[in-house]
């Protein structure tokens, strides 16, 4: 029987990534003297991964790997102004709207008082803190997890937090690799809800085949699956 729902927040409860591949864009744009679009946004991204480490998930590591970055493919060459304008693009990211994703407060409606309500995302802690109290979800979640990396380790402990058995716990989120692997391996329950736009950091290239795994195209038909559950 399960007794805790937990959420996944960017993309799944709000969007997200699309303010990123914007970014990358300009990025791109504004070095394009300096190597073509293609090849600075791969460089990018190959510098967020080798940083992911040191400054986690979140708009201020890529901010910080934006002007790494810049600097490498120019060779220390980029005017200062280019710089200002990658802390710009960061900054404008942080200002952004929460804008909830179509059906949301209403999944959440229907479950609360259900069912206890979490919401386990990974990413920057202002951050994170920052774009709930915006989107006004917060009154919803018995328990709100910002976790530096969603792997086995970090949702057992949460799990052991929530005081549940991982039979009673069910994810649900956009990532394959981060919201639905880590908790089947831990014999929890995973519902993949996909969002048209997947991190390439986020993809796997296997289909997944499990008794506790299950799809929805959008947020609204995780109810029914949840009652067959």
């Amino acid at each position: 029987m399960i007794k805790v729902i937990a959420f996944d927040a960017d993309d799944t409860l709000w969007v997200n990534e699309p303010f990123f591949r914007e970014a990358e864009e300009e990025f791109a744009n504004l070095l394009e003297a300096f190597m073509p679009r293609h090849s600075s946004i791969k460089e990018l991204y190959r510098t967020e991964i080798e940083n992911l480490g040191l400054y986690g998930y979140g708009i201020k590591g890529f901010m910080l790997s934006m002007i790494q970055t810049a600097l490498r493919i120019s060779d220390h060459k980029i005017p200062v102004k280019l710089i200002d304008r990658i802390l710009e693009i960061g900054y404008d990211m942080m200002e952004k709207p929460v804008e909830l994703l179509p059906g949301v407060e209403e999944v959440l409606e229907e479950l609360k008082g259900n069912f206890r309500l979490v919401m386990a995302t990974k990413g920057d802690l202002v951050d994170q803190e920052r774009k709930l109290k915006k989107s006004g979800l917060d009154h919803y979640f018995h328990h709100i997890e910002i976790m530096s990396e969603k792997k086995e380790a970090d949702f057992a402990k949460l799990i052991r937090h929530l005081d549940v058995a991982p039979e009673e716990f069910l994810m649900m989120g956009n990532s394959l690799k981060s919201d639905v692997l880590p908790v089947l391996e831990l014999g929890g329950h995973a519902i993949h809800i996909p969002y048209h736009i997947t991190w390439t950091h986020e993809m796997i290239e296997h289909e997944i085949e499990h008794d506790n795994f299950y799809q929805a195209e959008h947020i609204s038909q995780v109810i029914p699956i949840i009652r067959e559950m």
